[in-house]
Protein backbone atom coordinates (compact mmCIF):
# COMPACT_ATOMS: atom_id res chain seq x y z
CA UNK A 1 0.00 0.00 0.00
CA UNK A 2 1.28 3.47 -0.95
CA UNK A 3 1.82 6.18 1.71
CA UNK A 4 -1.01 8.28 0.37
CA UNK A 5 -3.63 5.52 0.72
CA UNK A 6 -2.39 4.73 4.24
CA UNK A 7 -2.90 8.34 5.39
CA UNK A 8 -6.42 8.42 3.97
CA UNK A 9 -7.35 5.28 5.89
CA UNK A 10 -6.12 6.69 9.23
CA UNK A 11 -7.98 9.92 8.63
CA UNK A 12 -11.27 8.13 8.00
CA UNK A 13 -10.94 6.12 11.29
CA UNK A 14 -10.23 9.21 13.34
CA UNK A 15 -13.20 11.00 11.86
CA UNK A 16 -15.54 8.11 12.82
CA UNK A 17 -14.34 8.17 16.44
CA UNK A 18 -14.92 11.90 16.74
CA UNK A 19 -18.45 11.58 15.41
CA UNK A 20 -19.24 8.79 17.99
CA UNK A 21 -17.91 10.82 20.90
CA UNK A 22 -19.95 13.81 19.79
CA UNK A 23 -23.17 11.79 19.66
CA UNK A 24 -22.51 10.38 23.16
CA UNK A 25 -21.97 13.84 24.62
CA UNK A 26 -25.16 15.06 22.96
CA UNK A 27 -27.21 12.21 24.53
CA UNK A 28 -25.77 12.85 28.02
CA UNK A 29 -26.48 16.56 27.74
CA UNK A 30 -30.11 15.90 26.79
CA UNK A 31 -30.57 13.50 29.70
CA UNK A 32 -29.22 16.03 32.20
CA UNK A 33 -31.46 18.75 30.86
CA UNK A 34 -34.53 16.48 31.18
CA UNK A 35 -33.61 15.43 34.77
CA UNK A 36 -33.27 19.01 36.01
CA UNK A 37 -36.47 19.95 34.25
CA UNK A 38 -38.44 17.19 36.04
CA UNK A 39 -36.89 18.09 39.38
CA UNK A 40 -37.78 21.74 39.02
CA UNK A 41 -41.34 20.94 37.98
CA UNK A 42 -42.12 18.74 41.14
CA UNK A 43 -44.61 20.30 43.55
CA UNK A 44 -43.21 21.32 46.97
CA UNK A 45 -43.86 19.02 49.99
CA UNK A 46 -47.07 19.86 51.84
CA UNK A 47 -47.38 18.70 55.44
CA UNK A 48 -50.72 17.85 57.00
CA UNK A 49 -51.55 19.05 60.51
CA UNK A 50 -53.97 17.67 63.11
CA UNK A 51 -55.43 19.00 66.37
CA UNK A 52 -55.42 17.33 69.78
CA UNK A 53 -58.77 15.93 70.89
CA UNK A 54 -60.53 15.27 74.19
CA UNK A 55 -61.13 11.57 74.79
CA UNK A 56 -60.85 8.73 77.33
CA UNK A 57 -57.41 7.10 77.60
CA UNK A 58 -57.09 3.63 79.09
CA UNK A 59 -53.82 2.00 80.05
CA UNK A 60 -54.44 -1.72 79.92
CA UNK A 61 -52.96 -5.21 79.75
CA UNK A 62 -54.36 -7.74 77.31
CA UNK A 63 -55.20 -11.34 78.28
CA UNK A 64 -56.19 -14.04 75.82
CA UNK A 65 -58.38 -16.95 76.86
CA UNK A 66 -61.93 -18.28 76.70
CA UNK A 67 -65.34 -18.22 78.37
CA UNK A 68 -66.00 -21.05 80.82
CA UNK A 69 -68.71 -21.97 83.33
CA UNK A 70 -67.62 -21.56 86.92
CA UNK A 71 -69.04 -24.99 87.78
CA UNK A 72 -68.84 -27.76 85.19
CA UNK A 73 -69.66 -31.32 86.28
CA UNK A 74 -68.79 -34.55 84.47
CA UNK A 75 -71.47 -37.20 85.07
CA UNK A 76 -70.09 -40.75 85.24
CA UNK A 77 -71.77 -44.18 85.62
CA UNK A 78 -71.81 -46.35 88.74
CA UNK A 79 -71.55 -49.54 86.69
CA UNK A 80 -69.71 -50.67 83.59
CA UNK A 81 -71.56 -51.69 80.45
CA UNK A 82 -73.00 -50.36 77.20
CA UNK A 83 -75.13 -47.24 76.75
CA UNK A 84 -78.56 -48.67 75.99
CA UNK A 85 -80.56 -45.42 75.78
CA UNK A 86 -80.03 -41.66 76.02
CA UNK A 87 -82.91 -39.62 77.42
CA UNK A 88 -81.62 -36.09 76.74
CA UNK A 89 -79.82 -34.03 74.08
CA UNK A 90 -77.09 -31.40 74.25
CA UNK A 91 -78.33 -27.91 75.06
CA UNK A 92 -81.26 -29.05 77.21
CA UNK A 93 -81.79 -27.75 80.73
CA UNK A 94 -81.73 -30.57 83.30
CA UNK A 95 -82.54 -30.76 86.99
CA UNK A 96 -80.90 -32.66 89.82
CA UNK A 97 -82.01 -36.30 89.75
CA UNK A 98 -83.25 -36.19 86.13
CA UNK A 99 -82.53 -39.32 84.08
CA UNK A 100 -79.80 -38.89 81.47
CA UNK A 101 -79.01 -42.40 80.22
CA UNK A 102 -79.50 -46.11 80.83
CA UNK A 103 -76.63 -48.58 80.95
CA UNK A 104 -76.99 -52.19 79.87
CA UNK A 105 -74.89 -54.34 82.16
CA UNK A 106 -72.51 -56.89 80.68
CA UNK A 107 -70.96 -58.53 83.77
CA UNK A 108 -68.19 -61.09 83.49
CA UNK A 109 -69.10 -64.73 84.12
CA UNK A 110 -66.39 -64.92 86.76
CA UNK A 111 -68.10 -62.22 88.83
CA UNK A 112 -71.50 -63.90 88.36
CA UNK A 113 -70.15 -67.26 89.52
CA UNK A 114 -68.47 -65.64 92.52
CA UNK A 115 -71.68 -63.83 93.51
CA UNK A 116 -73.72 -67.05 93.18
CA UNK A 117 -71.22 -68.89 95.37
CA UNK A 118 -71.48 -66.16 97.99
CA UNK A 119 -75.27 -66.52 97.97
CA UNK A 120 -75.10 -70.27 98.54
CA UNK A 121 -72.49 -69.90 101.27
CA UNK A 122 -74.56 -67.23 103.04
CA UNK A 123 -77.66 -69.45 102.82
CA UNK A 124 -75.77 -72.39 104.40
CA UNK A 125 -74.51 -70.18 107.26
CA UNK A 126 -78.01 -68.87 107.90
CA UNK A 127 -79.44 -72.40 108.11
CA UNK A 128 -76.71 -73.39 110.57
CA UNK A 129 -77.56 -70.37 112.71
CA UNK A 130 -81.26 -71.34 112.63
CA UNK A 131 -80.49 -74.90 113.78
CA UNK A 132 -78.25 -73.68 116.60
CA UNK A 133 -80.89 -71.24 117.79
CA UNK A 134 -83.51 -74.02 117.81
CA UNK A 135 -81.20 -76.30 119.80
CA UNK A 136 -80.43 -73.60 122.35
CA UNK A 137 -84.15 -72.76 122.62
CA UNK A 138 -84.96 -76.41 123.34
CA UNK A 139 -82.21 -76.62 125.94
CA UNK A 140 -83.41 -73.46 127.56
CA UNK A 141 -87.01 -74.71 127.64
CA UNK A 142 -85.85 -77.81 129.53
CA UNK A 143 -84.05 -75.65 132.12
CA UNK A 144 -81.47 -78.37 132.80
CA UNK A 145 -78.71 -75.99 133.85
CA UNK A 146 -81.10 -73.83 135.82
CA UNK A 147 -82.63 -76.83 137.58
CA UNK A 148 -79.22 -78.16 138.56
CA UNK A 149 -78.18 -74.78 139.90
CA UNK A 150 -81.50 -74.48 141.75
CA UNK A 151 -81.08 -77.88 143.40
CA UNK A 152 -77.56 -76.99 144.50
CA UNK A 153 -78.85 -73.67 145.81
CA UNK A 154 -81.69 -75.28 147.78
CA UNK A 155 -79.32 -77.83 149.32
CA UNK A 156 -76.86 -75.13 150.30
CA UNK A 157 -79.70 -73.10 151.83
CA UNK A 158 -80.93 -76.00 153.96
CA UNK A 159 -77.42 -76.83 155.06
CA UNK A 160 -76.82 -73.21 156.07
CA UNK A 161 -80.07 -73.12 158.13
CA UNK A 162 -79.24 -76.40 159.91
CA UNK A 163 -75.71 -75.29 160.81
CA UNK A 164 -76.99 -71.94 162.01
CA UNK A 165 -79.16 -73.75 164.55
CA UNK A 166 -76.21 -75.88 165.58
CA UNK A 167 -74.21 -72.69 166.12
CA UNK A 168 -76.92 -71.36 168.41
CA UNK A 169 -76.95 -74.65 170.33
CA UNK A 170 -73.19 -74.48 170.75
CA UNK A 171 -72.56 -77.67 168.87
CA UNK A 172 -70.25 -76.12 166.22
CA UNK A 173 -67.94 -73.19 166.24
CA UNK A 174 -68.54 -69.96 164.39
CA UNK A 175 -65.66 -70.73 162.01
CA UNK A 176 -67.33 -73.96 160.93
CA UNK A 177 -70.62 -72.17 160.39
CA UNK A 178 -68.90 -69.52 158.25
CA UNK A 179 -67.86 -72.16 155.69
CA UNK A 180 -71.49 -73.27 155.24
CA UNK A 181 -72.60 -69.67 154.96
CA UNK A 182 -70.03 -68.93 152.22
CA UNK A 183 -71.02 -72.07 150.31
CA UNK A 184 -74.66 -70.96 150.47
CA UNK A 185 -73.79 -67.49 149.07
CA UNK A 186 -71.76 -69.10 146.28
CA UNK A 187 -74.58 -71.46 145.25
CA UNK A 188 -77.04 -68.57 145.31
CA UNK A 189 -74.81 -66.48 143.02
CA UNK A 190 -74.31 -69.41 140.63
CA UNK A 191 -78.06 -69.98 140.45
CA UNK A 192 -78.75 -66.35 139.53
CA UNK A 193 -75.92 -66.31 136.94
CA UNK A 194 -77.21 -69.44 135.26
CA UNK A 195 -80.66 -67.91 134.89
CA UNK A 196 -79.18 -64.74 133.32
CA UNK A 197 -76.76 -66.72 131.14
CA UNK A 198 -79.56 -68.86 129.81
CA UNK A 199 -81.50 -65.82 128.68
CA UNK A 200 -78.39 -64.16 127.15
CA UNK A 201 -77.50 -67.29 125.23
CA UNK A 202 -80.85 -67.25 123.43
CA UNK A 203 -80.39 -63.57 122.56
CA UNK A 204 -76.85 -64.22 121.31
CA UNK A 205 -77.93 -66.98 118.93
CA UNK A 206 -80.91 -64.90 117.77
CA UNK A 207 -78.51 -62.04 116.95
CA UNK A 208 -76.23 -64.42 115.09
CA UNK A 209 -79.20 -65.58 113.02
CA UNK A 210 -80.08 -61.96 112.13
CA UNK A 211 -76.50 -61.34 110.98
CA UNK A 212 -76.58 -64.43 108.75
CA UNK A 213 -79.89 -63.32 107.24
CA UNK A 214 -78.43 -59.90 106.43
CA UNK A 215 -75.40 -61.52 104.83
CA UNK A 216 -77.69 -63.63 102.65
CA UNK A 217 -79.76 -60.59 101.66
CA UNK A 218 -76.62 -58.62 100.78
CA UNK A 219 -75.31 -61.50 98.67
CA UNK A 220 -78.63 -61.77 96.81
CA UNK A 221 -78.67 -58.00 96.22
CA UNK A 222 -75.12 -58.10 94.89
CA UNK A 223 -76.07 -60.88 92.47
CA UNK A 224 -79.12 -58.91 91.31
CA UNK A 225 -76.98 -55.79 90.78
CA UNK A 226 -74.62 -57.75 88.58
CA UNK A 227 -77.41 -59.36 86.58
CA UNK A 228 -80.02 -56.59 86.40
CA UNK A 229 -78.38 -53.39 87.64
CA UNK A 230 -80.93 -52.95 90.44
CA UNK A 231 -82.20 -54.57 93.61
CA UNK A 232 -85.80 -55.20 94.65
CA UNK A 233 -85.44 -53.36 97.95
CA UNK A 234 -83.52 -50.36 96.61
CA UNK A 235 -85.21 -47.23 95.27
CA UNK A 236 -82.10 -46.20 93.33
CA UNK A 237 -81.22 -48.07 90.17
CA UNK A 238 -77.48 -48.15 89.58
CA UNK A 239 -77.67 -48.61 85.81
CA UNK A 240 -79.72 -45.42 85.40
CA UNK A 241 -77.49 -42.33 85.19
CA UNK A 242 -79.01 -39.17 86.64
CA UNK A 243 -77.88 -35.56 86.79
CA UNK A 244 -76.27 -34.58 90.08
CA UNK A 245 -76.83 -30.80 89.62
CA UNK A 246 -79.16 -28.32 87.95
CA UNK A 247 -77.86 -26.73 84.74
CA UNK A 248 -77.47 -26.97 80.98
CA UNK A 249 -76.32 -30.13 79.27
CA UNK A 250 -73.17 -29.00 77.45
CA UNK A 251 -71.85 -32.25 76.04
CA UNK A 252 -72.72 -35.92 75.62
CA UNK A 253 -69.44 -37.55 74.58
CA UNK A 254 -70.97 -41.03 74.15
CA UNK A 255 -73.59 -42.51 71.86
CA UNK A 256 -76.02 -45.37 72.21
CA UNK A 257 -73.98 -48.56 71.96
CA UNK A 258 -70.80 -47.02 73.38
CA UNK A 259 -68.99 -48.91 76.14
CA UNK A 260 -68.53 -47.11 79.45
CA UNK A 261 -66.47 -47.84 82.56
CA UNK A 262 -67.66 -47.24 86.11
CA UNK A 263 -65.85 -44.80 88.41
CA UNK A 264 -63.92 -46.37 91.25
CA UNK A 265 -60.76 -45.97 93.31
CA UNK A 266 -58.50 -47.01 90.45
CA UNK A 267 -60.35 -45.52 87.46
CA UNK A 268 -61.91 -42.11 86.83
CA UNK A 269 -64.61 -43.70 84.70
CA UNK A 270 -66.18 -42.66 81.40
CA UNK A 271 -67.92 -39.27 81.22
CA UNK A 272 -71.44 -39.76 79.95
CA UNK A 273 -72.52 -36.10 80.12
CA UNK A 274 -71.26 -32.66 81.11
CA UNK A 275 -73.62 -30.32 82.98
CA UNK A 276 -72.85 -26.68 83.85
CA UNK A 277 -74.55 -23.63 85.29
CA UNK A 278 -74.48 -21.20 82.35
CA UNK A 279 -75.77 -18.32 84.46
CA UNK A 280 -72.44 -18.13 86.28
CA UNK A 281 -69.62 -17.66 83.77
CA UNK A 282 -65.98 -16.65 84.08
CA UNK A 283 -63.24 -15.52 81.74
CA UNK A 284 -60.16 -17.71 82.03
CA UNK A 285 -57.03 -16.51 80.28
CA UNK A 286 -53.33 -15.79 80.51
CA UNK A 287 -51.29 -12.58 80.71
CA UNK A 288 -47.64 -11.91 80.04
CA UNK A 289 -45.22 -11.79 82.94
CA UNK A 290 -44.44 -8.15 82.14
CA UNK A 291 -48.04 -7.21 83.03
CA UNK A 292 -48.86 -9.57 85.89
CA UNK A 293 -47.07 -7.43 88.47
CA UNK A 294 -49.48 -4.57 87.75
CA UNK A 295 -52.61 -6.64 88.36
CA UNK A 296 -54.65 -6.78 91.54
CA UNK A 297 -57.77 -8.74 92.43
CA UNK A 298 -60.89 -6.67 91.94
CA UNK A 299 -59.62 -4.78 88.89
CA UNK A 300 -62.24 -4.25 86.16
CA UNK A 301 -61.92 -6.05 82.82
CA UNK A 302 -63.54 -5.46 79.46
CA UNK A 303 -64.07 -8.79 77.68
CA UNK A 304 -64.60 -9.07 73.94
CA UNK A 305 -65.71 -12.28 72.25
CA UNK A 306 -64.68 -12.89 68.67
CA UNK A 307 -67.94 -14.62 67.80
CA UNK A 308 -70.07 -11.73 69.12
CA UNK A 309 -69.27 -8.48 67.33
CA UNK A 310 -69.97 -4.97 68.65
CA UNK A 311 -70.60 -6.27 72.18
CA UNK A 312 -68.38 -6.08 75.25
CA UNK A 313 -68.82 -7.69 78.65
CA UNK A 314 -67.76 -6.33 82.01
CA UNK A 315 -65.86 -8.57 84.39
CA UNK A 316 -64.02 -8.37 87.72
CA UNK A 317 -60.61 -9.94 88.28
CA UNK A 318 -60.83 -12.52 91.08
CA UNK A 319 -57.80 -14.81 90.67
CA UNK A 320 -54.14 -14.40 89.66
CA UNK A 321 -52.08 -17.56 89.51
CA UNK A 322 -49.02 -17.54 91.79
CA UNK A 323 -47.14 -19.72 89.30
CA UNK A 324 -46.25 -18.97 85.69
CA UNK A 325 -46.11 -21.39 82.77
CA UNK A 326 -43.49 -21.25 80.03
CA UNK A 327 -45.16 -21.09 76.62
CA UNK A 328 -42.83 -20.89 73.63
CA UNK A 329 -40.19 -19.01 75.58
CA UNK A 330 -42.61 -16.59 77.25
CA UNK A 331 -43.84 -16.96 80.82
CA UNK A 332 -47.63 -16.64 81.14
CA UNK A 333 -49.77 -16.37 84.27
CA UNK A 334 -53.35 -17.63 84.46
CA UNK A 335 -56.10 -15.24 85.56
CA UNK A 336 -59.82 -15.68 86.20
CA UNK A 337 -62.50 -13.01 86.15
CA UNK A 338 -66.22 -13.19 86.88
CA UNK A 339 -68.51 -11.97 84.09
CA UNK A 340 -70.67 -9.40 85.87
CA UNK A 341 -73.15 -8.46 83.16
CA UNK A 342 -74.54 -10.18 80.08
CA UNK A 343 -76.83 -8.04 77.88
CA UNK A 344 -80.35 -9.26 77.27
CA UNK A 345 -80.66 -11.43 74.20
CA UNK A 346 -76.96 -12.41 74.20
CA UNK A 347 -76.04 -16.02 74.89
CA UNK A 348 -72.44 -16.75 75.84
CA UNK A 349 -71.42 -20.30 74.94
CA UNK A 350 -68.85 -22.25 76.89
CA UNK A 351 -65.53 -22.34 75.09
CA UNK A 352 -65.87 -19.05 73.17
CA UNK A 353 -62.46 -17.53 72.45
CA UNK A 354 -62.17 -14.15 74.11
CA UNK A 355 -59.77 -11.32 74.88
CA UNK A 356 -59.86 -9.26 78.04
CA UNK A 357 -58.47 -5.79 78.56
CA UNK A 358 -57.38 -5.38 82.16
CA UNK A 359 -57.73 -1.68 82.93
CA UNK A 360 -54.57 -0.67 84.81
CA UNK A 361 -55.24 3.09 84.74
CA UNK A 362 -57.98 5.25 83.28
CA UNK A 363 -58.22 8.98 82.43
CA UNK A 364 -61.59 10.29 81.27
CA UNK A 365 -62.00 13.24 78.88
CA UNK A 366 -58.40 14.43 78.71
CA UNK A 367 -56.45 16.21 75.96
CA UNK A 368 -54.70 13.57 73.89
CA UNK A 369 -52.85 13.11 70.62
CA UNK A 370 -52.00 10.06 68.59
CA UNK A 371 -48.84 8.21 69.55
CA UNK A 372 -47.54 8.50 65.97
CA UNK A 373 -47.29 12.30 66.18
CA UNK A 374 -44.92 12.32 69.17
CA UNK A 375 -41.15 12.70 68.69
CA UNK A 376 -39.01 11.06 71.34
CA UNK A 377 -35.55 12.26 72.26
CA UNK A 378 -34.23 10.40 75.29
CA UNK A 379 -36.62 10.99 78.17
CA UNK A 380 -38.11 14.09 76.54
CA UNK A 381 -41.12 14.23 74.21
CA UNK A 382 -41.76 16.78 71.47
CA UNK A 383 -44.25 17.64 68.78
CA UNK A 384 -43.89 19.86 65.75
CA UNK A 385 -46.36 22.71 66.13
CA UNK A 386 -47.55 24.85 63.22
CA UNK A 387 -46.37 28.50 63.21
CA UNK A 388 -47.27 29.46 59.64
CA UNK A 389 -47.98 28.07 56.20
CA UNK A 390 -45.89 24.88 56.05
CA UNK A 391 -43.79 26.14 58.94
CA UNK A 392 -43.40 24.01 62.05
CA UNK A 393 -41.38 24.45 65.21
CA UNK A 394 -40.23 21.84 67.69
CA UNK A 395 -42.11 22.12 71.04
CA UNK A 396 -41.54 20.12 74.20
CA UNK A 397 -44.67 18.63 75.82
CA UNK A 398 -45.46 16.68 78.99
CA UNK A 399 -47.33 13.42 78.50
CA UNK A 400 -49.33 11.10 80.78
CA UNK A 401 -50.67 7.58 80.25
CA UNK A 402 -50.96 5.93 76.85
CA UNK A 403 -53.11 3.13 75.47
CA UNK A 404 -50.74 2.47 72.58
CA UNK A 405 -52.70 4.59 70.11
CA UNK A 406 -53.46 7.78 72.02
CA UNK A 407 -51.34 9.54 74.66
CA UNK A 408 -52.56 11.95 77.31
CA UNK A 409 -51.01 15.45 77.09
CA UNK A 410 -50.52 17.10 80.48
CA UNK A 411 -48.85 20.33 79.40
CA UNK A 412 -47.59 22.17 76.29
CA UNK A 413 -50.51 22.16 73.87
CA UNK A 414 -54.31 22.26 73.88
CA UNK A 415 -57.15 21.47 71.50
CA UNK A 416 -56.53 24.71 69.53
CA UNK A 417 -52.97 23.73 68.62
CA UNK A 418 -52.06 22.38 65.19
CA UNK A 419 -49.33 19.73 65.13
CA UNK A 420 -47.62 18.01 62.25
CA UNK A 421 -48.96 14.62 61.26
CA UNK A 422 -45.87 12.40 61.37
CA UNK A 423 -47.28 9.67 59.15
CA UNK A 424 -46.67 11.74 55.96
CA UNK A 425 -44.07 9.77 53.94
CA UNK A 426 -42.51 13.05 52.74
CA UNK A 427 -42.27 14.50 56.26
CA UNK A 428 -38.85 14.61 57.87
CA UNK A 429 -37.96 14.12 61.51
CA UNK A 430 -37.10 17.51 62.96
CA UNK A 431 -34.08 16.03 64.74
CA UNK A 432 -32.69 14.91 61.39
CA UNK A 433 -33.19 18.40 59.92
CA UNK A 434 -31.40 19.98 62.83
CA UNK A 435 -28.58 17.49 62.49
Amino acid sequence: MTPLKLNNTIYMKNKGCLIGVGLLLLILTGSLIYYFYVQNSTDPVKYESVQPEVRDVLKKAVATGSIKPRREINIKPQVSGVVEQLYVEEGEMVTKGQKLAKIKLIPSQVNINSAQSNVELARIRMKEAERELDRQTNLNSQNLDVDQAKVAYNLAQKEEERNRQLLKDGVISEAEYTQFQLDFELKKSQFENVKISSQNTIKQFATELDIRRQELEASINNLQLLQEGATKNSKQVSNIIVSTVNGMLLDIPVEEGSSVIERNTFNEGTSVATVADMSNLIFEGKVDESDVGKLQEGMPLVVTVGAIVDTTFEAALEFISPKGVDEEGTVKFEIKAAITNIPDGVFLRAGYSANADVILERKDQVVSIQERDIIYSGDTTFVEIKRGDQEYDKLEIETGISDGLYTEVLNGIDTTSHIKKQTDPNAQNIDEDEG
